[in-house]
């Protein structure tokens, strides 16, 4: 990040909601190393599902970033109204509260907003068609903060993994460690992002001033599960017998999206450079997610 890019992030004083998570400390993190003024918050200083805690809660800030988020994905289709009050009603509440104190909204949603059919990467602006009761009431979510609060940016992210909570990367080292062998799920195919690398965008859209809208911040490139399970086992130094199996072997409750490739023409046309290659980047962050 450069100099000036620093200068103006310093000049706005940052909450972070939902600060506890696993992008949220990242988050945290690189606004720390950059001197930014940045608050955290976990719920129990903002329940995003109460509108007088967020309204009280955001005031005196210029940037509020919602990392709060029901992500339970299995667990949202037999609990979809607890999802839908974090998810699409905290949304809401945080729209509402930053456009009355005249706070920018910067949203994290997620590629589970499209059905996963395509066979090209989804536009930012392709139409939504959730499959499963994560996907429907982050949706809602995104209508929300565009309904509420017109100084909004709403960045979708996928394949998520970082070194501070349960993710992909971690859980495969482990099962290859303890195992001969592994089937792993080779015909959903996407983008695997670091949660730093997403920080990191975050950071860099709010000091470009970037339009209001939706973005995506996704790394570039795809592979399947089984592609990055091979890059995590050459990472880890583990030697299990990979198998590759479809998503028909390992039924979920909740529907996983076939493509969740997004492409990212708005960061272009915003002038933010996109995240860098998915493999890329997973060779920098390997070290840290798996130590």
């Amino acid at each position: 990040m450069s100099d000036g890019v620093t200068q103006h992030s310093r000049g706005r004083r940052w909450l972070v909601v939902g600060a506890r998570g696993m992008l949220g400390q990242d988050l945290m993190a690189t606004l720390a190393a950059t001197g930014v003024d940045a608050t955290a918050a976990d719920r129990s200083e903002i329940d995003v599902t109460d509108l007088a805690s967020v309204t009280a809660g955001v005031q005196g800030f210029d940037i509020v970033v919602n990392c709060a988020a029901w992500t339970a994905v299995d667990d949202a289709e037999t609990r979809e109204a607890e999802a839908f009050a974090v998810n699409a009603v905290g949304a809401a509440n945080l729209a509402r509260a930053t456009a009355a104190a005249r706070a920018r909204l910067v949203h994290v949603s997620t590629d589970y907003v499209f059905d996963g059919h395509a066979d090209a990467p989804y536009a930012e602006d392709a139409p939504i068609a959730p499959r499963s009761a994560y996907g429907r009431t982050k949706a809602a979510g995104e209508w929300a903060v565009r309904a509420e609060n017109p100084d909004h940016l709403i960045v979708r992210t996928a394949w998520l993994y970082g070194a501070n909570g349960a993710c992909f990367p971690k859980t495969m080292a482990g099962l290859a460690a303890a195992r001969d062998s592994l089937s792993v799920v080779d015909d959903q195919v996407g983008q695997p992002t670091w949660t730093v690398d997403l920080a990191d965008l975050i950071v860099r859209l709010v000091d470009a001033d970037a339009p209001s809208g939706t973005y995506h911040g996704t790394s570039r490139g795809q592979t399947s599960w089984f592609g990055f399970t091979e890059a995590i086992i050459a990472s880890s130094g583990a030697s299990p017998d990979l198998q590759r199996t479809t998503s028909d072997a390992f039924v979920r409750p909740a529907p996983r999206p076939a493509y969740s490739v997004l492409g990212h023409d708005a960061l272009v046309g915003a002038g933010v450079e996109p995240i860098g290659p998915w493999d890329e980047r997973w060779k920098v962050a390997a070290g840290t997610v798996l130590a």
